[in-house]
């Protein structure tokens, strides 16, 4: 809901554990949800933005006020809800096809036909290579000034700057293969080459019995 042009595509699972109708039924009721929610927050924006615009004094909320129009102009795309048996191989094939003909769409995805210049595929190469070499750490983590130290000694990659980096390291981070949190200052120097260390990490700290598990010790 605050990036801008967002494509989601809502998965249901546990299909397995459904009977009859339930999965149509249960289907119908999630996209009625989120269609629910998308107007009602479509409706509390528009309304926090009338009362700053209608307060005694609009310039002290000027920060706020393009705050809420940049969250209003965000467009979301929901595509329709695909229902999965994760028990069953043959349904996470059918979703793994579903995404690539989703991502394949130009209309939804207008940069899939971007031609991108032959210097981000050798730093991308490169990149895949010291994630998959043995010195690297599990955790993947490498700070950004060594890891531009390390891409110069690649061959053809020698005059790659910081500046430049950077741009690819955008482009890397929004197709998934590396996390970069260039907008967080304590992060903004530590790429993150193997995203599903961080994957690991959250499953670990962010679930739903964690508070009762910390109270249970003593």
């Amino acid at each position: 809901m605050r990036v801008p042009n967002s494509v989601v595509l809502p998965v249901g699972t546990h299909v397995d554990c459904c009977q009859g109708q339930e999965v149509a039924e249960k289907t119908q009721d999630i996209m009625a949800r989120i269609t629910a929610m998308l107007a009602e927050r479509k409706s509390n924006l528009a309304h926090f933005i009338n009362n700053l615009e209608g307060s005694e004094e609009p310039k002290c909320y000027v920060d706020q006020w393009e705050r809420l129009k940049e969250m209003e102009s965000c467009t979301l795309t929901i595509l329709n809800l695909i229902a999965v048996n994760c028990t069953d191989h043959c349904d996470i094939k059918k979703l793994e096809a579903s995404i690539l003909k989703h991502v394949k769409n130009e209309e939804l995805f207008p940069e899939v036909v971007r031609v991108l210049p032959p210097v981000y595929r050798r730093v991308e190469a490169a990149i895949v290579g010291i994630a998959q070499s043995e010195e690297m750490a599990d955790h993947g983590m490498m700070d950004l000034q060594y890891l531009l130290s390390k891409l110069s000694q690649c061959e053809h990659l020698a005059g790659l700057g910081r500046e430049l980096l950077q741009d690819i390291l955008r482009y890397l981070h929004r197709i998934g293969l590396v996390v970069w949190y260039e907008e967080i200052k304590h992060l903004e120097n530590t790429v993150f080459l193997q995203p599903t260390f961080l994957i690991t990490m959250f499953k670990l700290l962010v679930r739903h019995h964690l508070v009762q598990q910390l109270e249970s010790i003593s």
